[in-house]
């Protein structure tokens, strides 16, 4: 079929651009790529109190038989959504089973055919997503660059929405989350903030340890990375919550996660509560990378750090090195970075010990040099 030769023409480019994706098992090794930055996910004693709270109340991995707004909507997502609500100093929340599916309803919803949305340009990919689903008029400005941004502004006429991340899960580095926030006052332009990577990293995120949750229309935290679990909320008003029940189809027509899910989300805040020597010990892990002098544009409180290498073969070559060495990393090419820009994407993380993080960059120090 013709249709056939097209997609085998563009995996072919794919392979020989040496960008093409596989999906690969899990492999053992000592982990610098995933986003468990936390080591919930392999925390053993938070697992004990998901199995007992399964054991207790073996409904909760029952299906939700249908979405929110037929038969999903149960006790326990209210009370959580209260809960994460309470806890980021907003007014309410809203639980979606990802953060892509969360941005999605976020950006799809939210921005119309007559609005403006200015994204950073390197926003992730479920907020393009988004914004295609709204028909809004999308322009980027330059990677945290706050002239730029304000130059985007000044040429709009109608209503502008801005779109940033807390902490950059590419190069690593944080949004002047505050000095946007001035420029969005002064051009009456509404703030849209993902807080994937920062949430636990950074306490409950930028927007609550800056207090701007008054100046932000809505804020997006997951679940799939410090805290261990899956699923995302919307931090918003009232009305704003209303306004995506009513209007967000990713959300009208989902049918609504299992209350486990829910029950983990709330557990994980519980869990993080009372165990903060998790984030002291990735704070300390942080600093003694970043005391190995390898040159990166990542900030020194992220736990994401990237590591230029704008050569293809180069750069899967130093991954296959570390892998030898039994260290998991993952290498990020062009179209998901700009061309130019490839990199090598350590993450730390809590569980992380001096030595594999001296050694790594040891390695990684031999190979570059």
């Amino acid at each position: 079929m013709l249709i056939h030769h097209k997609f085998q023409e563009l995996l072919r480019k794919r392979k020989e651009a040496g960008t093409f994706r596989s999906l690969k098992p899990q492999t053992d090794g000592i982990d610098f790529y995933s986003n468990d930055y936390l080591g919930l996910a392999r925390n053993k004693d938070f697992r004990n109190i998901l199995l007992q709270a399964i054991n207790d109340h073996p409904e909760l991995i029952s299906g939700s038989t249908g979405s929110r707004l037929i038969s999903g909507n149960t006790g326990i997502a209210a009370v959580t959504e209260e809960y994460i609500a309470k806890k980021h100093g907003f007014a309410d929340a809203l639980l979606f089973p990802s953060g892509y599916n969360a941005n999605l309803a976020l950006f799809s919803t939210v921005l119309t055919r007559h609005d403006t949305i200015i994204v950073d340009e390197q926003i992730h990919r479920s907020v393009h997503d988004g914004c295609k689903m709204s028909h809004a008029r999308k322009l980027k400005f330059r990677h945290n660059d706050l002239e730029d941004l304000e130059k985007v502004l000044k040429r709009q006429k109608g209503q502008c929405y801005i779109a940033i991340e807390s902490l950059y899960s590419m190069d690593g580095d944080l949004a002047p989350i505050e000095d946007i926030v001035i420029l969005a006052q002064q051009y009456n332009a509404g703030i849209l903030v993902d807080e994937a990577h920062a949430f636990g990293v950074l306490g409950y995120g930028l927007v609550e340890q800056y207090q701007l949750q008054d100046k932000v229309l809505a804020v997006v935290v997951t679940y799939g990375k410090a805290l261990g679990v899956h699923g995302a909320a919307i931090l918003c008003n009232e009305m704003v919550k209303s306004y995506l029940i009513n209007f967000a189809t990713p959300f009208i027509y989902t049918t609504s996660a299992q209350d486990f899910q829910w029950v983990s989300i709330k557990s994980g805040y519980e869990f993080l509560k009372n165990h903060q020597e998790l984030p002291k010990k990735l704070r300390d892990n942080i600093d003694l990378f970043k005391k190995q002098g390898l040159k990166t544009p990542s900030s020194s409180k992220s736990p994401v750090q990237a590591i230029i290498i704008p050569d293809n073969q180069k750069l899967k070559t130093m991954q296959n090195i570390l892998l030898k060495e039994n260290f998991l990393t993952y290498a990020v090419y062009s179209p998901t970075v700009k061309e130019g820009t490839e990199r090598l994407r350590i993450c730390l993380h809590s569980f992380n010990t001096e030595d594999e993080i001296i050694r790594l960059a040891e390695i990684m120090k031999q190979y570059l040099n």
